[in-house]
Order: C-alpha cells, then sequence, then structure tokens
C-alpha cells in the first residue's frame, strides 16, 4: 500500500515539474516575441512621388514689349508709328480778273461786254459763259458775279472797268503835231445782211454795212444803239 501511493506521488511530482517546465518554456517564447516587437524599429513612410516639372513657355517677341518700351537708349522704344501728313498744297493764286467794258441788253437778259485782258478782242458774254479761266455767273449794271476755283467772287463795275484807254486831251494843253497819217484807200459798201452769230437770237453787223437801222432781211432786223463806248450794231430776230 505504501508502495503504490509513493508511486502516485512519484507521479504526480513528475506531473508537475512536467508542467513546470512547460510554463517556463512558454513564458520564455513569450518573453522572446515581446522583446522582438519592442525592439523592431518603425519604419517610415516613404515620400509621396514630385510632381514634374512644369514644360519651359516658348519665348515670344511680345514679353519683350515691356522692356523694350522702358529702354531710354533705345530708339524703337516707342511702338505708336507717327505718320506726319503730307504738307497741303499750296493755293494757286488767283490770274488777274477780266476787263469789263459795258453792259448790253438786247432784250433776252443783259450782256456783259468784256475782255480777258488789254490785247484781247472785246466780245459779249452771257451768264454761264467762261471769259477765260473765270465763269460769269451774274451781271447788272451795278457789280459783276465771278466764279473762280469754286470760289464766288463779286466785284463792282466801277472795279473792272477798262481803265486802259487814254482819256481825251485837255481843253488848252497844246499837243505835240504827229505826223501825217495818209487816207486809208475807199471801202465799198457791203451789202444789208446779217453777219456772224452773236447769241441763238442775234447776228453781229458785217463792216462796211451802211444800211439804216430797221432794216430787215432774212428775218433779222439791224439794230444800233448808243453806248458809253460808241454805237453798237447787231441784228436780231424779228418776233
Amino acid at each position: 500500500m505504501k508502495r503504490k501511493l509513493l508511486l502516485a506521488n512519484l507521479a504526480l511530482l513528475a506531473l508537475i515539474v512536467a508542467g513546470a517546465v512547460h510554463l517556463r518554456r512558454a513564458w520564455e517564447e513569450a518573453h522572446v516575441r515581446e522583446d522582438a516587437v519592442l525592439r523592431k524599429r518603425l519604419q517610415p513612410a516613404p515620400p509621396p512621388p514630385m510632381p514634374p516639372p512644369p514644360a519651359a513657355e516658348q519665348v515670344k517677341a511680345a514679353v519683350y514689349n515691356d522692356i523694350a518700351q522702358k529702354m531710354l537708349f533705345s530708339k524703337d522704344r516707342n511702338p505708336v508709328v507717327v505718320v506726319e501728313p503730307p504738307p497741303a498744297p499750296k493755293p494757286i493764286p488767283m490770274p488777274a480778273l477780266p476787263l469789263f467794258h459795258g453792259v448790253l441788253d438786247l432784250g433776252d437778259g443783259p450782256m456783259a461786254i468784256m475782255s480777258e485782258n488789254t490785247k484781247a478782242p472785246h466780245r459779249d458774254y452771257q451768264p454761264g459763259d467762261k471769259v477765260g479761266a473765270f465763269k460769269l455767273v451774274a451781271v447788272n449794271n451795278d457789280e459783276l458775279v465771278l466764279e473762280w476755283e469754286g470760289q464766288t467772287i463779286t466785284k463792282s463795275v466801277d472795279e473792272m472797268l477798262d481803265r486802259s484807254v487814254a482819256p481825251p486831251p485837255m481843253s488848252g494843253v497844246a499837243l505835240a503835231p504827229s505826223a501825217p497819217v495818209a487816207p486809208k484807200p475807199a471801202v465799198a459798201p457791203a451789202p444789208a445782211a446779217p453777219g456772224g452769230d452773236l447769241s441763238p437770237s442775234t447776228k453781229a453787223c458785217v463792216p462796211g454795212d451802211s444800211s439804216p437801222a430797221g432794216t430787215v432781211v432774212d428775218g433779222m432786223r439791224k439794230v444800233i444803239k448808243a453806248t458809253p463806248f460808241g454805237s453798237r450794231c447787231f441784228w436780231e430776230s424779228v418776233k
């Protein structure tokens, strides 16, 4: 009986020792794992990838506009090109006015007896006719209205009167004797007939025509009128 009890105690002791050994081993393994975990260093997280650098912008000439304008020693720093206007044309000088010799009215309205200059022949001009470089616009006994290069020129009759004719000699003044003038050959009288056209309803007299005023030929009547410059002869249409 004692022997069985001893064996049982020995078996119990062996079981206790085996349990203790097992617990010791488990504790050591746990301790090793704990040390490994505590001693393990944490690795830092990798940095985020860097974005790619921006593409280089292409250089343009307009970028340097501000720099060019602020460079004091640059001749072309002002982008505004000043274009000088062409010089104004010189005004054309107005030619000399024609000469006025009188007014003639044949029933169709007044006509001015004028000449372009002292050497030009006298003739009658109606409003609208050209007198040299001028155009006759209107005429009456007091003034004439001319047009030249778009300008209207109004002159009194006295301003345009031809004064190149020498005045008659004063009484009591002795004149030097002139050389004798040879007599002109006699001119045969011309037949009574109208000459060239002066206007649509008047014709000129033929030199040498001695027919009296009132003579009617081919539907034209001869008229002789006194003017400040002598007798004026013309033919007018018989109405």
